[in-house]
């Protein structure tokens, strides 16, 4: 029976495990979105929560807590100047975790790990734009009158 054993092990041993999710957790971070395996998302969720929990605190023992976990000094300053002040009046629940399907070589399943207030940057929005407008050219060739 497994009593009292929280947690995956992901087939990694502890050293390594920890190392993954201090990794991770730099780039959401930095990025405010990941994609990574689905175990991995829900592993990583409450590290990141506690993390933004540490930032609302905005002390020097939290600084130092934080640090633990995330070795870039530029990370934990846009931790606790920009992203932990935006969920100042929220209670829990800063992050989300969005289901992708299977991966196309190994099938495992998916995950998109992201800050409930994340917004698409503008680029990326445009670059959406632009595909669809490639995907629609058999149209505008049908369109056009042949001579």
């Amino acid at each position: 029976m497994r009593h009292n054993r929280a947690g995956r092990k992901l087939g990694r041993v502890s050293e390594h495990r920890r190392a993954l999710f201090r990794n991770q957790l730099l780039s959401l971070m930095q990025h405010e979105r990941i994609i990574t395996t689905l175990p991995k998302a829900k592993e990583l969720r409450p590290i990141a929560e506690r993390m933004v929990t540490l930032g609302r605190k905005n002390t020097v023992h939290a600084r130092r807590l934080a640090a633990r976990w995330i070795a870039d000094r530029e990370v934990i300053k846009k931790l606790f100047s920009e992203i932990a002040p935006r969920f100042a009046n929220r209670p829990g629940g800063y992050t989300r975790i969005v289901k992708l399907g299977p991966r196309k070589g190994d099938g495992a399943e998916l995950a998109i790990l992201e800050f409930v207030d994340y917004k698409l940057p503008e680029a990326a929005k445009e670059k959406k734009e632009e595909k669809q407008k490639k995907a629609k050219p058999e149209e505008l060739r049908q369109e056009q009158p042949q001579p």
